[in-house]
């Protein structure tokens, strides 16, 4: 099972204001924040973008390493999770957008569209993708920390 979340490092700035942030699993997802809260919605977004442009230039995904003592999981945003899960079992199966196309029945176009981090997909298109490929979202849920 993979899970769409990333441990990232929260070291305290230099001059003692604000948070640098870095994931070790993506060194170029840099980022940093005015304080916790902030430093917790700017790691989200630096992740999201992160993995949105490895997918964008058909990259390798790093899976989570396990996170270690004092980071913090950052959790990919809802929207690009399906797509991330989409995209890592058409790798994983290795198989053409042309391929998934034709067993969806749908265009080429559909599937690019599907596996585009910035396009808006509706859930029920990914999960018909996935189970496709013999694969499904499970949500769940926890405690915030």
């Amino acid at each position: 099972m993979f899970t769409a979340s990333y441990p990232a490092s929260f070291l305290p700035e230099e001059h003692g204001k604000g948070l640098h942030i870095r994931f070790p699993d993506s060194p170029e997802a840099l980022t940093r924040g005015d304080d916790l809260q902030d430093a917790f919605a700017q790691a989200a977004d630096c992740l999201s973008e992160a993995i949105a442009g490895r997918i964008a230039r058909a990259d390798e995904i790093p899976p989570p390493s396990k996170p270690k003592r004092g980071q913090h999981l950052i959790s990919l945003p809802l929207h690009l999770a399906p797509k991330l899960a989409l995209y890592l079992a058409v790798r994983e199966r290795r198989i053409r957008n042309t391929e998934l196309a034709k067993r969806l029945g749908v265009s080429e176009t559909v599937v690019r569209r599907m596996l585009n981090p910035k396009h808006d997909t509706k859930s029920e298109k990914i999960q018909a993708a996935l189970m496709t490929l013999g694969k499904r979202i499970v949500v769940s849920f926890e405690d915030a920390a």
